[in-house]
């Protein structure tokens, strides 16, 4: 496996950070996960301008120009002979002395690696996920702002924790006033009445881009989606329920702790975006990367 570090491609094996990395040391740092589609990226535009802000909102000054980042990808994919792939951007603040300040680093870590994507059997996507309800909340907005794809997860850790000690899928997380957020790695919908909802950005949710991705693909074909506060029984309440992040696209969700979501399967709204999805992609893709 072939990794980008900072200005060269190694092997994995040699792919080292520094001790002294305030990544590896605080969590000083950002990321984006991205999905290749037959060697074309998917809204590479603005998972770049997410990495961007995430960078602007931490103040670290992000080396590399848009337009840099192709090239990187491209032989990235070819090294490890990839067409459908997931792709992580890590940039952490970079090697400096212990302590937290950051005018120590000189220069930002840069990271890029490519792994195989791991797929959902139709009878897995039929049946959905377990969800539990954790005990841990997302961390206030006023602690630090969501929108910051932040490397430092102990908080999304400690809940998924949770969610793996009672057997399940992943946990879903409140805010600190108790309305619905989002799960560990992903956004969550719901559907009543054949509404779609979603909790709002101002619930301290990221604002993820495959979440945009569905709101427009639900809008273009005509489905109602409202953003709001939601309280935790509204969900458990509902017709159908799904996740999504880069990695699963739109995934059902069947249960939540011991309450069953509508019929405990894939719902009709929920399978009408995933068709969606698959019809409209090209849309969302860039230029073919791989030969």
């Amino acid at each position: 496996m072939w990794v980008y570090l900072n200005d060269r491609f190694v092997q994995k094996e040699h792919a080292r950070v520094s001790v002294f990395d305030h990544g590896f040391l605080y969590g000083d740092g950002v990321y984006e996960t991205l999905r290749v589609y037959q060697g074309r990226v998917l809204l590479l535009d603005r998972h770049l301008a997410r990495l961007r802000r995430s960078c602007e909102l931490i103040g670290l000054d992000l080396p590399m120009h848009d337009e840099a980042w192709m090239p990187i990808v491209r032989e990235l994919l070819d090294r490890n002979e990839l067409k459908n792939a997931g792709l992580r951007v890590t940039v952490s603040r970079g090697e400096g002395e212990v302590g937290i300040d950051p005018r120590s680093c000189a220069h930002p870590t840069i990271v890029v690696m490519a792994k195989p994507i791991v797929m959902f059997s139709p009878q897995q996507r039929e049946q959905g996920m377990v969800l539990h309800l954790s005990s841990i909340r997302r961390n206030s907005q006023l602690a630090q702002s969501p929108q910051i794809k932040a490397i430092s997860f102990l908080n999304n850790i400690l809940a998924k924790q949770e969610a793996v000690a009672v057997g399940a899928d992943d946990a879903l997380m409140l805010n600190p006033d108790g309305r619905l957020a989002e799960c560990t790695t992903s956004n969550i919908f719901f559907v009543k009445n054949q509404r779609l909802h979603t909790p709002a950005v101002d619930c301290g949710i990221l604002k993820g881009i495959t979440r945009d991705m569905v709101m427009e693909l639900a809008g273009k074909h005509g489905k109602a989606v409202e953003e709001g506060q939601y309280q935790m029984e509204q969900l458990l309440q509902a017709d159908e329920c799904f996740i999504t992040n880069t990695g699963v696209e739109i995934m059902p969700v069947s249960r939540i702790g011991d309450c069953q979501i509508g019929l405990g399967r894939r719902g009709v709204l929920t399978e009408q975006l995933e068709v969606y999805f698959k019809q409209d992609i090209d849309e969302y893709l860039g230029p073919c990367l791989t030969t």
